[in-house]
């Protein structure tokens, strides 16, 4: 199997082109290629394949070999990949998820896709602005907010300070999130500008998450506690994130790069 290895600020993933090539269990691939270890190592398996209703469709597995509906990193670098590689030759595509279709505006360089901006849809808010929830013991306060996929948004003093690899699993296994949850963990710098460290359900502590992004922008705003574009700063990178109240659509703008090519 040929694949590349691709990341947007951090959040890895092997990508496969099924335009040529064909996985037969894409679960257990997952689990095996993303293993840092003893497989090439990423945060799970994207492949970029056919669609009758866009010019190519995304199916994501994490790493424990769940399916994902929607990756916002890894949406950007399918994108980059087909324009790349000569599959689509526009910068304005569209590509289909089991969360819709995404909208991408790549913004190129030397004949080569740099930042990529995604319509992220419209968010859906499906919990209280302020809910309350007991987490191991301690109580918190969360914004839930769906960008296809869950998140649950939690405003804290210091991302630092936060024990993560503790934290992140009570909150991905509550009761209160049937279907597990995403977890974003945020610190206001300024009115357009945060820091987020994220605990994505299946893969734990990533560098990045795009739909985490866009879930704390629009957390952030429903809290009155930014502007409605915000710079958000996660561990891999930074991304930009503007919600058009009008039009209730979620923009990400963000790189994406290839970091290697190989056959396994």
């Amino acid at each position: 199997m040929k694949f590349t290895k691709m990341q947007g600020i951090g959040n890895d993933y092997v990508y496969v082109n099924c335009f040529e090539e064909t996985v037969e269990n894409p679960s257990e691939t997952a689990v095996r290629v993303s293993n840092r270890n003893f497989g090439i190592g990423s945060d799970g398996l994207i492949l970029i394949a056919p669609s009758d209703k866009a010019d190519c469709r995304m199916d994501m597995y994490n790493l424990d070999g769940s399916r994902g509906a929607m990756c916002g990193n890894g949406i950007r670098c399918v994108g980059k990949y087909v324009y790349d590689h000569g599959m689509v030759r526009k910068e304005e595509i569209d590509v289909e998820t089991l969360a819709g279709i995404r909208h991408l505006s790549l913004h190129t360089e030397g004949g080569k896709v740099r930042t990529v901006t995604v319509d992220m849809g419209c968010p859906v808010q499906t919990s209280e602005i302020a809910e309350s929830i007991c987490v191991a013991g301690k109580e918190y306060r969360f914004t839930g907010v769906s960008m296809g996929n869950p998140h649950a948004v939690v405003f804290v003093d210091s991302t630092e300070d936060i024990k993560i690899e503790e934290t992140g699993p009570c909150f991905e296994n509550h009761e209160r999130f049937p279907d597990r949850t995403n977890t974003e963990f945020v610190e206001l710098v300024d009115r357009t500008h945060v820091k987020m460290r994220v605990w994505e359900r299946g893969s734990g502590e990533t560098l990045a998450c795009g739909t985490g992004a866009c879930a704390v922008a629009v957390a952030c705003v429903l809290n009155g506690k930014t502007e409605t574009e915000v710079e958000v700063e996660l561990l891999g990178g930074t991304l930009f994130i503007r919600w058009d109240r009008e039009s209730d659509t979620v923009y990400m703008t963000g790189p994406a790069e290839e970091v290697f090519h190989g056959e396994i």
